[in-house]
């Protein structure tokens, strides 16, 4: 039996509550907690971006499938509504691969981008001693460089142009928050 009233019951509400607080994760450095926070954070958002997408398209080739058939309407006039290609049938496994594949591999590059920029944001700040638009240039330019990384077929204007980018929208984003 227990002594005391110290168990103190926690709900999965007041565990997200508290992720600002504290974060779930306890790695030994403040360097690895935020990266791998930001990581988390943002392969989530990655991939519920990527499913809302793929889910759009589908709605979008369904429409087109049943609007541009005209073998569709029956002798009656109406419209027959059958299920598009790619939903039905084999293919439908083939596209649960290429939605969890796709899926996978933009929360990883949401991850890969939210975990680099963050540590080179907080080592950049211990550092050097400050927290300026340097810092968010130079943690831009790598990420964007990252990112570019990770796509297909890469070539060396395309990563200069994602390390420019990446430094233009991180420097402003630090910039624009002084004043708003």
């Amino acid at each position: 039996m227990m002594g005391g009233g110290n168990l103190e019951t926690r709900s999965l509400l007041d565990d997200f509550r508290s992720f600002d607080k504290g974060g779930f994760f306890d790695l030994g450095h403040p360097l690895l907690n935020r990266i791998a926070e930001s990581f988390v954070k943002a392969a989530g958002i990655g991939a519920i971006q990527a499913v809302s997408r793929e889910a759009y398209f589908t709605a979008v080739e369904s429409a087109r499938a049943d609007s541009s058939d005209p073998s569709e309407i029956t002798p009656g006039g109406a419209k027959k509504h059958r299920f598009p290609d790619h939903i039905k049938g084999e293919t439908n496994k083939k596209t649960l691969e290429a939605l969890v594949k796709s899926t996978g591999k933009e929360s990883l590059q949401w991850g890969l981008a939210a975990g680099i920029y963050s540590g080179l944001t907080y080592g950049l700040k211990e550092a050097r001693g400050a927290h300026d638009w340097k810092n968010s240039a130079v943690a831009g330019a790598i990420t964007g460089m990252a990112l570019a990384l990770t796509s297909e077929d890469t070539t060396h204007e395309q990563v200069m142009q994602c390390a420019i980018t990446g430094a233009a929208i991180s420097t402003a984003a630090n910039l624009l928050a002084g004043i708003f």
